[in-house]
């Protein structure tokens, strides 16, 4: 009888797991769904330019609604180099945010930080904007009308002091982007054991070079969060169209205004007057669509090639220490 009971006791539990199993694998399968439903939508409304372009789409410059022309390469380029300048400028400072606050900022000051630091994630996109339009669309005239004139003999720094350009853009997308990456990064950072700067300190290690092994330990999660915020900063919409400019021409210049595929999508989707103007729209959004799951997937190969192998025989928590913190 006992025994019956004992094996009875066993049996519900295993119902229980195949149905949480089960229950949990609805949500997963969920997900999967709304991405394929999301590039099937977009296909869909977007078949008339697709079956005149093809992919040429992709590759020609010219975005002439007039003449039913389009090509989607000026907004690529101009997303791209945006997002990439953004991810450049913000790194850094995120980074440095998550190591004081996790590891070196006093404890009376750390829970107003991390409330200050989120805090800008909840400005909504359209205040980003107007504070981009009085304050750094003006500092950024500023900069071209005293960069000197040698400097301006270069590409990248061409163009006449108009103030709203690539420039303004990668810094507001800079500052939006900073509390995603650095929240994730100091999370991170958390979750480092503290027997990896216990033994760096054991090792005769400095507070840097223990801070460096725990950077090293956490590698894959900062490079993680640094992507998280390049995909937020992919999809930005209406702080970018405020202070980019909005001209579909392709420049290397940090001054010169340009534009973005959200931001054309969101200035011109009302406007659209005829069908091929509509899907030709659209398709922007799908090639949006598809460059975000390219970079996306590409992140997470990184983020795999970059995690730590599993080792036969791990040696003791205390003695598993990076080879940087011996440095």
């Amino acid at each position: 009888m006992t025994e019956q009971a004992a094996a009875s006791g066993k049996r519900r539990p295993r119902g229980s797991d195949v149905g949480f199993r089960a229950g949990t694998g609805v949500f997963a399968v969920l997900i999967c769904v709304v991405v394929l439903g999301i590039g099937a939508v977009l296909t869909r409304e977007s078949m008339l330019s697709i079956a005149k372009f093809g992919f040429s789409f992709w590759r020609t410059q010219t975005w002439d609604p007039v003449a039913g022309e389009f090509g989607a390469l000026p907004f690529i380029w101009g997303t791209l180099y945006s997002s990439i300048l953004a991810l450049v400028l913000s790194a850094p400072v995120a980074l440095g945010i998550a190591v004081f606050i996790s590891e070196l900022c006093p404890a009376r000051l750390r829970a107003p930080l991390v409330f200050l630091t989120e805090l800008l994630a909840a400005i909504p996109s359209i205040v980003y904007g107007l504070w981009g339009i009085f304050v750094l669309v003006p500092v950024v005239r500023s900069l071209q009308v005293w960069t000197p004139a040698w400097l301006k003999g270069f590409p990248l720094f061409s163009g006449p002091p108009v103030g709203v350009g690539m420039l303004a853009a990668g810094l507001i997308l800079a500052v939006m982007v900073v509390p995603f990456t650095s929240s994730v990064a100091r999370e991170v950072l958390k979750s480092v054991p503290l027997s990896q700067r216990e033994a760096a300190y054991a090792l005769g290690a400095t507070r840097y070079e223990a801070i460096r092994a725990a950077l090293y330990y956490a590698r894959t999660g900062i490079v993680g969060a640094v992507m998280l915020g390049f995909g937020r900063a992919l999809g930005e919409t209406m702080a970018v169209t405020m202070v980019i400019g909005n001209n579909p021409r392709i420049s290397t210049s940090l001054f010169a205004p340009q534009y973005t595929m959200a931001a054309v999508i969101a200035n011109e989707f009302t406007e659209a007057d005829s069908p091929l103007y509509l899907h030709a729209l659209v398709e922007i959004g799908l090639v949006l669509f598809v460059l975000t799951l390219v970079i996306n997937m590409l992140s997470r190969l990184l983020i795999w090639s970059m995690a730590p192998r599993a080792n036969p025989a791990p040696a003791p928590a205390a003695a598993v220490v990076p080879a940087e913190a011996s440095a």
